[in-house]
This record gives C-alpha cells, sequence and structure tokens, in this order.
C-alpha cells in the first residue's frame, strides 16, 4: 500500500498546486518517449510517496538491483507530500525524472505538457487493459500501472455467525445485501458502514448502469437516473437502520469503524489487510465480492498506482528502461509480498491468487472495475462530492448529484 492511500483508504492525493504547471507546456513532451539513445553512467531520480518502511525498502531493493544490472544509477526520494513536491518540481522545471502518478492527475498534467507520454514502453502490453485505460489521455498513455486496489464487501465472521448466516448467504443482489445488512444489525452493531464519498458510494452507481460522463467521456451523466436510484437505495438503507456512514458512527473510516465492531459489514479496499492485521488483530474477517444491482450488473471502482515520466528528464531511455524493471512480473510480485498491492500485470494473476486465496474476491473485480474518468481537475470535482455525501442522510440525492453534474460538466467543457 502506498502513500496514495490514506489511512481512511483514499488512493489519491490532490495536487491542489498543479495549476502552477499549466503554463509550462514543455515541448519536450511531444516527443514519444523511449526513442532517445541509451547513455552510461547516468543517475535516474524515481520519487515516490511510501506507506511505510516495507515499501520504501520494496522500492529501493528493486532500485538496487537494476543499478546492479545496467550500471546506472537509480536514487529514490521518499517524499513527504508527494502531490506538492511533484508540482514543485514541474514548476521548477526540473522535476525527479520518474514518480508515482495516480490516475486522477494524469490528464491534468499530461494536458500541461509534463508528462512524457509512454506508448513505446517495452512491457506495454503486459498491463490488465483497464489499468493501462486509467492513464491513456488524448489516445496517449502518460503512466506505467504499477499496482491497483478494488473494492469488496468485508465481512466480520463472528457477527455474521452470530446472526447464524451460511455461505449460502453471501449477497449476490441488492435486495440480499439489505437482507443481510438487516439481520446483521444486532447487539449494538449496525449491518453495514462505509466511507461518506464517492471513492465507496460510487460502487452502487456502477452497479446501476450509472457513471459519472457519458461512453464518449464529453457528457455528464452524474444525476442520471441510475445514478438517483442507487443513492436512494443506498439511503433506504441507512433509514431503516442497517447502515451507516462512517461520520454517523464516529469512525474515520471503514477499515476502522469494522475494526472497532462498530459495524458488521464495510466496503474497502484490500490495503484494509494491513490495518486488520496491525491495529485490530483480534478480529476474525472475510472477503466477498460486492454484490450486483437489479439488473444483475457487477461493479466496483479501481485505484490505480503508475509510474509517471518528466517530459522534462534528460535521461529519457534509461528512465523508461528503469519503469519496464519497476513494473516486471517479478518485481510487482516482490512488492505484492512486501506490502500488499496487487501487481497490474497479467501474468502476475495466477501466482497472486494462489499466495493469497483469501483476497481472491480484490483481484475478481479487475474484470469488471472502473477507475475515476481521466479528466483534468477531476480531483477537485470529486472532493466536492464526498463533501456533499457527508450530508446524504438528510438530504435529497438529486440534490447532491445535480451540484455535481454542473461541477463535472464544467470542468468536461474545458477539458
Amino acid at each position: 500500500m502506498n502513500a496514495q492511500r490514506t489511512t481512511h483508504g483514499v488512493r489519491w492525493q490532490l495536487a491542489l498546486a498543479a495549476v502552477a504547471v499549466a503554463a509550462l507546456a514543455l515541448t519536450a513532451g511531444v516527443a514519444l518517449a523511449g526513442q532517445q539513445t541509451h547513455k552510461a553512467g547516468v543517475t535516474v531520480t524515481a520519487l515516490i510517496g511510501s506507506s511505510g518502511p516495507a515499501e520504501t525498502y520494496a522500492v529501493n531493493n528493486a532500485a538496487r538491483a537494476w543499478s546492479k544490472q545496467t550500471g546506472n544509477t537509480a536514487k529514490v526520494i521518499v517524499a513527504s507530500d508527494l502531490g506538492q513536491q511533484l508540482a514543485q518540481g514541474f514548476a521548477s522545471g526540473n522535476p525527479a525524472d520518474i514518480f508515482y502518478l495516480g490516475n486522477d492527475q494524469v490528464a491534468t498534467y499530461a494536458k500541461s505538457g509534463v508528462l512524457a507520454p509512454l506508448d513505446n514502453l517495452k512491457n506495454v502490453n503486459s498491463f490488465y487493459p483497464s489499468l493501462k485505460a486509467a492513464y491513456t489521455y488524448k489516445g496517449h498513455l502518460y503512466a506505467a500501472p504499477k499496482d491497483f486496489s478494488t473494492l469488496a464487501l468485508v465481512i466480520n465472521t463472528a457477527s455474521w455467525n452470530g446472526a447464524k448466516l451460511k455461505n449460502a448467504d453471501l449477497p449476490k443482489t441488492w435486495k440480499q445485501l439489505a437482507s443481510v445488512a438487516k439481520k446483521l444489525t444486532r447487539n449494538g452493531q449496525v449491518g453495514l458502514c462505509t466511507n461518506p464519498e464517492f471513492h465507496r458510494l460510487g460502487v452502487f452507481m456502477l452497479q446501476n448502469g450509472g457513471w459519472l460522463v457519458s461512453k464518449n467521456g464529453k457528457t455528464a451523466t452524474v444525476n442520471s437516473k441510475a445514478n438517483i436510484a442507487a443513492f436512494n437505495f443506498v439511503k433506504s438503507m441507512i433509514k431503516n437502520g442497517s447502515m451507516k456512514l462512517t461520520n454517523q458512527i464516529g469512525a474515520g473510516w471503514g477499515g476502522e469503524g469494522f475494526g472497532k465492531k462498530e459495524c458488521a459489514m464495510t466496503i474497502e479496499g484490500n490495503w484494509i489487510s494491513g490495518a486488520m492485521q496491525h491495529d485490530y488483530p483480534t478480529v476474525g474477517w472475510r472477503v466477498a465480492e460486492l454484490p450486483a444491482g437489479p439488473s444483475g450488473i457487477k461493479g466496483t471502482l479501481q485505484y490505480d498506482g503508475g509510474w509517471g515520466l518528466a517530459a522534462a528528464s534528460k535521461n529519457k531511455a534509461e528512465a523508461m528502461a528503469l519503469i519496464t524493471y519497476l513494473t516486471q512480473t517479478k518485481v510487482q510480485m516482490g512488492n505484492a509480498k512486501a506490502f500488499g498491492v496487487m501487481p497490474s500485470v497479467k501474468a502476475d494473476r495466477k501466482p497472486w491468487s494462489t499466495l493469497y486465496p483469501k483476497f481472491a474476491p480484490f483481484l475478481a473485480g479487475a474484470d469488471y472495475s472502473k477507475s475515476i474518468p481521466t479528466v483534468p481537475n477531476i480531483a477537485t470535482v470529486l472532493g466536492d462530492f464526498n463533501q456533499q455525501l457527508q450530508g446524504l442522510p438528510n438530504t435529497d440525492p438529486k440534490t447532491i448529484l445535480n451540484r455535481i453534474q454542473s461541477e463535472l460538466q464544467s470542468v468536461l467543457n474545458q477539458a
């Protein structure tokens, strides 16, 4: 888990200072990266946002191995504030050669010209298609997926057994989810809790056939009938007492509410394993895929981590080689073992599933998950969406969705 996943499970950081780079449409970004000739004895800098010592060690270890293999030097820099340091590097014209990049940032930076396209990356076809799509802007790939996460249903096994529920009761539909949540609401524990934000509740939009934008990505569809119905379903569960948002129970995120046994189920990503292991080791838990919507549509949100390459880099060929090395199967499986991420390369699917059978529902979500649209400044819109959803229990969903519809359409028009 990297630093783009905060303790609240939010995988991305808002690059508020990105506005400062908009005027720096660097001409170096026009040519495809990878067309430069290799040089010897160069230093390639890599800026990362680390989740902790395990991740820092794993990245440094891979960087040392690449350095030994090539005769060049990979210097890893651990950011204290990745979004801010990225923006400062771009604004100064002297950014790190490669860096962690969230897909909510990629369109903003790509539009401003500070990212080099990675279409010529050696292993470009090894990634899951949905992950490549998350980092593609105007037909070009601007980051190499390094790992990803999805959301699933996390269940307290003691609560499940206490309510006399069996494997056959694992919810496959919204109706079954509502029924199970009601049965699990007992002994002072609510059946389901999750964060009051799009980054969790957005799964219900997908499961009802809705989404943020139209298929061509040009029209906002936030206040569609499908999305309104999805949030009305969520609100119905809140109203009948079988579901609560984390701000209603005083928890910072779903993992905290779940770990403290304030809710029997939560909607979270595979990063919750670290919290359960270190903070709540006595709580037994299991994972199931999220239920499908009324029309049988499966849906979950996907969180992506990638490696970007600076258009201003003077060592693009070596930087491309380092990115290729850091996203190969062996390194990604090493990262999975070190700090719990899911590899972005398709070839690692079977070995990862064999190693972590308990987390199979998270990886199953790769087949139907969606990342947020690759749109400049979308992070700002989603930030307001999250803020508005905190008031969902006492607000008409249509009022919230109409507001975000207007904001997102304005951003799309500017894009």
